[in-house]
């Protein structure tokens, strides 16, 4: 990726994980572990005393703090972690539209705090009615905490905007979810604190957990039998299309000049996870052993942005040296049926192309059994020639063969 240009960060710290453990998630599903404010404190001063090699003041300008990057407000001194966020960055902090649907449901007081400090609007997320949602969810009884959670919303002037995940399941369940929506007057209590209520469908990105579901990926088929009424609000806010045939997206991404990055954009604002294991991650890629940056117990800040900035992970590799073109001859389905958004495909590719490079079994053996408790970098060293920009499955091949365009 291009060396580092912002001097503004976010920092965000896995401090008590999830209730739930979604099959969609592109967070994944690693374990509930607690971590202290010390913690919180110690990462956050690890960033922001970072000085670049041949500078003499810090990097980063400003360093951001979240105490979540799961399930928002999860940890049981929610409150308390608000307002530590509140310190450390000197401004309230952000919601982003998002609340913890478990808390709404079982909390009777949360709904009216997070109105206080400024929540507007909160997404829920639905994969199908009640069995299949909880199926999706992993914990039974999520799909009733959605539907308390949206009551106490409205109560406490909330906007509620539903989330529908479009897979094989939902399909035949999507009648029944929308009877439910007119049952529960959601268009019309919206419109009562003086919002619209947002109803969308919308297809799982490939990654995280959600490469596990890829066989309940919707088809043509299924994009037929959608509502009209989902689909037109679907469509209006989405900006575009639910999705696309994989075959008929491929044909142009074949035709295409090379673009990089080729999957995962450059995100707005850069941002680091840290698990509460202490593993390093960017909001670039997904939480996967081939986008790990390192570990903050084991490697300094220097080491994981050279990490970041010179592409020493299999992701990072992919998304900057390998184009999309390349990887859809090399991976794609021609005649694919399978819906996805255009800009969701390449993201598959690349995850194919690290599982294939270099399997998540190898990389577990491998890492665990480097010196010094060293991370996937030992795998690409510094000074190794970088491969070249056209390889995969170890042959070179500069683009598509002409016959395979079409």
């Amino acid at each position: 990726m291009p060396p580092l240009q912002t001097r503004s960060i976010w920092v965000a710290l896995d401090t008590a994980g999830c209730p739930n453990r979604c099959r969609h998630c592109w967070l994944g599903v690693s374990p509930n572990r607690r971590m202290c404010e010390d913690d919180i404190r110690r990462v956050v001063e690890l960033f922001r005393g970072w000085v670049k090699l041949g500078e003499q003041n810090p990097f980063f300008e400003r360093v951001n703090a979240l105490t979540w990057y799961r399930e928002p407000d999860y940890h049981p001194n929610y409150r308390e972690m608000h307002t530590l966020e509140e310190e450390i960055n000197g401004e309230p902090p952000r919601r982003f539209d998002l609340l913890s649907i478990w808390r709404l449901a079982h909390d009777p007081t949360y709904a009216s705090w997070a109105r206080k400090v400024g929540t507007e609007a909160c997404q829920i997320s639905f994969f199908g009615t009640q069995k299949t949602n909880d199926w999706f969810f992993r914990r039974s009884g999520a799909f009733q905490d959605s539907i308390v959670a949206t009551d106490r919303l409205l109560e406490a002037g909330i906007r509620p905007r539903w989330q529908l995940f479009f897979t094989s399941l939902i399909v035949p369940e999507l009648p029944e979810l929308l009877e439910l929506v007119g049952r529960m007057r959601l268009r019309e209590r919206t419109e009562a604190i003086g919002g619209e209520f947002d109803l969308f469908l919308r297809t799982p990105t490939p990654d995280g957990e959600a490469w596990n579901i890829e066989d309940l990926r919707p088809t043509a088929k299924d994009l037929v039998q959608v509502p009209s009424e989902l689909r037109e609000s679907s469509e209006h806010y989405l900006g575009g299309p639910i999705g696309e045939a994989e075959g008929a997206i491929i044909s142009r991404v074949l035709d295409d000049d090379p673009v990089f990055p080729s999957a995962y954009e450059l995100p707005e604002e850069l941002c680091f996870y840290v698990t509460s294991s202490f593993d390093v991650f960017s909001n670039i890629g997904e939480l996967a052993p081939w986008w790990k940056l390192g570990n903050l117990e084991q490697d300094d800040i220097s080491r994981i942005i050279d990490v970041l900035e010179n592409n020493r992970v299999l992701g990072l590799h992919a998304n900057y040296n390998i184009s999309a073109a390349e990887l859809a001859w090399h991976y794609g389905r021609r005649d694919g049926e399978h819906i996805y958004d255009p800009g969701d495909l390449p993201i598959r590719w690349v995850r194919m192309w690290c599982q294939s490079t270099f399997p998540q079994r190898r990389v577990e053996e491998l890492d665990s059994a480097l010196p010094d408790g060293g991370t996937m970098l030992e795998c690409w060293p510094a000074h190794r020639s970088p491969r070249p920009r056209a390889t995969i499955g170890g042959k070179l091949r500069s683009k598509p063969p002409q016959s395979n365009r079409h």
